[in-house]
């Protein structure tokens, strides 16, 4: 089995050289907790020589079984006319392939389908997902392959790179360095994050971070958040 993870993310390291896309986003980790509820709010902004681009997730999921769950999000955007207003729905389904510490490294996937508001504009992703814990560090890694079809956009097919190492200082306090990779774009960033445990299940994670393109002259900076209450 883990020969043959490693030969997909083999695969899809190779086809970075055609991402496409804008790609930063949340960095997506492996591990499913078994009759797991969520409420998710994610927040991006993105300044650029051109605009300002503000968008907003907000989600709702709910663990299938002790390895796969599912989620629902509506996303906002603010045009360019500076109007925010509802720009699509999503469905996400993340599967854990293997016991959190069973294998050298825990693997999971990651099923997104994204339909457009009021535009026949589609978007499916698969995506490896890869974390290994050595003593107080983490190091997790994406690999997504994306489709889009619909009259409102031409057919093609894209990748992505995401990457993620993160020092478990406290359980409130991990600060982290984050790599976003895409065609002609290599974003390159800090960011913190933590997570505040209660009874049982529930517990309150936030995440932060600054990006910056650091493949070109231009300024392309952006600001994500995160928050998730899992119970």
């Amino acid at each position: 089995m883990k020969n043959q993870f490693l030969a997909a993310a083999s695969l899809l390291v190779c086809c970075l050289a055609q991402a496409d896309g804008y790609v930063v986003d949340k960095v997506y980790h492996p591990n499913v907790l078994p009759d797991e509820q969520r409420l998710e709010w994610r927040f991006m902004s993105r300044q650029n020589d051109d605009r300002n681009v503000l968008a907003q997730r907000i989600g709702y999921g709910h663990s299938l079984s002790e390895y796969v769950t599912m989620e629902a999000y509506i996303v906002g955007e603010r045009d360019r006319d500076d109007n925010f207003g509802l720009q699509a729905y999503e469905l996400e389904s993340r599967w854990m392939l293997t016991d959190q510490g069973k294998y050298w490294a825990d693997w999971g996937l990651v099923f997104e389908l994204e339909k457009q508001h009021k535009q026949d504009a589609w978007e499916a992703t698969s995506g490896l997902v890869m974390e290994k814990e050595f003593g107080r560090n983490s190091l997790t890694m994406n690999w997504f392959l994306v489709y889009e079809w619909g009259k409102a956009l031409h057919d093609e097919f894209e990748t992505e790179f995401r990457m993620q190492y993160r020092f478990r200082w406290k359980p409130q306090v991990q600060p982290s360095i984050e790599l976003f990779v895409g065609e002609d774009f290599v974003g390159l960033g800090p960011a913190l994050m933590g997570v505040q445990r209660f009874d049982g299940q529930r517990q309150l994670k936030w995440e932060l971070g600054f990006i910056s393109e650091v493949s070109g002259v231009v300024k392309d900076h952006t600001l994500r958040f995160v928050l998730e209450y899992e119970f």
